[in-house]
């Protein structure tokens, strides 16, 4: 029985993008909000005392605390993993979505160190960590939730749509901060309008649970359901048998994670407080690289489908190690117009290292153990290469003053990601996501 056989119909298909699309858009706005509030709000509200001794060191300790939450999404990715794999993609979707959106309105409600003290930056921490967890758990079901309802020839853009609620999410909450700061002036949003976009989340998870609520299971896992009623655990399965799978996954991943959250946070923070840019030019640059990465997404999961996702991932590793070579003469320039196309420019490799991700990593395990390999590569990726990277960019450009060595760093991420991409069989899109067998991959 092929996955083409046991695909739904057109209507739930159109019903499963658009949830998808939706759920992961709110998902990444709510966890993304913070990447941004991180470079230019949380150190002097929550970090007071380091703030007022050492600037730099407050901010470093802003970005630690972005990174905090990635810590967490392994465990995220283990729990939603097992449980996906036992009981279905669907449950874990609307769990991870309601854990992130609460994280996130209450963040938008929490004191202030001069109002609460040290229990400020400690609630703030743990509110992070559930954010963390959560985004663990999202992924995996969401790329499944697609690559599985997708026709054989078309999972690298079906898997495209849950994957752009990455950039889609960057760009909704940099808009929402954009208008934010243009109703209420920088002082006060810098005060207490960066609170609103937190707030807000609230009625986009409301929105995303009623999406969630009427999508089907996936049709791959209601097959394999069908067939094996008793199944063994799958995490012992899963590093019995495709340890190194994981592995290989995670490192693929990581060098397209730490270019991915320079757009999303550091470049953003850098601009105004190195650069000397106004805050529309710096989020401006941020917008227009989340508008075209969003498109070019949709554009790499399809061209996978053409050319496969090994041929799409070396093409966007290629020019990601170009681009990453010479953005920084752009944006050191200090002008708005260079600085906005540096990001512009990041956009197309960072959506031919991303749109294909769903498919490819959907056809690297068998279904049995599926949901929790793909989390727990993901998860493990985001964190070698995106938790810490605005945090070990700051490091880097503190200690040497230098902000083309930042791109030494970048490039270094990309050399194990390559040789596991090579690695990789040609023909991984021809795999039947429901017969592939464990000794299959």
């Amino acid at each position: 029985m092929t996955t083409s056989l046991i695909a739904a119909d057109p209507k739930q298909r159109k019903r499963v993008l658009s949830g998808t699309l939706v759920g992961t858009t709110i998902e990444w706005y709510d966890f993304l909000i913070y990447a941004q509030a991180a470079g230019i709000v949380l150190a002097p509200l929550y970090l007071e005392p380091a703030a007022q001794d050492n600037a730099q060191f407050a901010q470093i300790i802003a970005w630690a605390t972005l990174g905090i939450s990635f810590l967490f999404r392994p465990l995220g990715a283990v729990i939603a993993g097992h449980l996906g794999d036992k009981y279905g993609r669907k449950m874990i979707l609307v769990f991870t979505l309601i854990g992130m959106g609460v994280a996130t309105f209450l963040i938008g409600l929490l004191p202030t160190y001069d109002t609460i003290g040290i229990a400020a930056p400690i609630l703030l921490i743990l509110l992070r960590i559930l954010q963390g967890v959560s985004a663990g758990g999202e992924w995996g079901g969401a790329a499944l939730m697609s690559v599985e309802y997708a026709p054989d020839n078309r999972r690298g853009l079906f898997g495209a749509f849950p994957q752009s609620g990455v950039p889609l999410g960057l760009t909704i909450a940099t808009s929402v901060m954009l208008i934010t700061m243009g109703i209420v002036g920088t002082e006060n949003y810098l005060a207490w309008g960066w609170r609103i976009p937190f707030l807000l989340s609230i009625v986009l998870v409301v929105i995303g649970y009623a999406i969630r609520r009427l999508v089907d299971e996936s049709p791959v896992f209601q097959a394999m359901q069908a067939e094996s009623a008793e199944r063994s655990a799958p995490l012992p399965l899963l590093f019995k048998k495709h340890w190194g799978k994981v592995i290989q996954g995670a490192l693929i991943f990581a060098a397209q994670q730490a270019a991915g959250y320079l757009v999303i946070a550091f470049f953003g923070s850098y601009a105004q407080k190195t650069l000397g840019l106004s805050p529309a030019v710096a989020w401006t640059g941020t917008l227009v690289g989340g508008i075209l990465w969003t498109i070019f997404m949709f554009v790499a999961g399809a061209w996978s489908d053409k050319i496969g996702r090994r041929n799409t991932f070396i093409i966007g590793y290629v020019l990601l190690v170009i681009v990453e070579a010479i953005m920084w003469f752009l944006v050191d320039s200090g002008n708005p117009f260079l600085y906005v196309l540096a990001i512009a420019l990041l956009a197309l490799p960072l959506a031919l290292t991303l749109g294909p991700q769903p498919a490819m990593y959907a056809e690297m395990f068998p279904a049995d153990v599926r949901y929790s390999g793909v989390s727990i590569a993901y998860a493990l990726g985001a964190v070698l290469g995106g938790a810490f990277a605005p945090m070990i960019a700051q490091l880097i450009l503190d200690s040497t003053g230098q902000a083309w060595m930042i791109s030494i760093y970048l490039i270094g991420l990309t050399v194990p990601a390559f040789i596991a991409l090579l690695m990789l069989p040609k023909n991984m899109e021809e795999r039947d996501l429901l017969t592939m067998r464990h000794e299959d991959v």
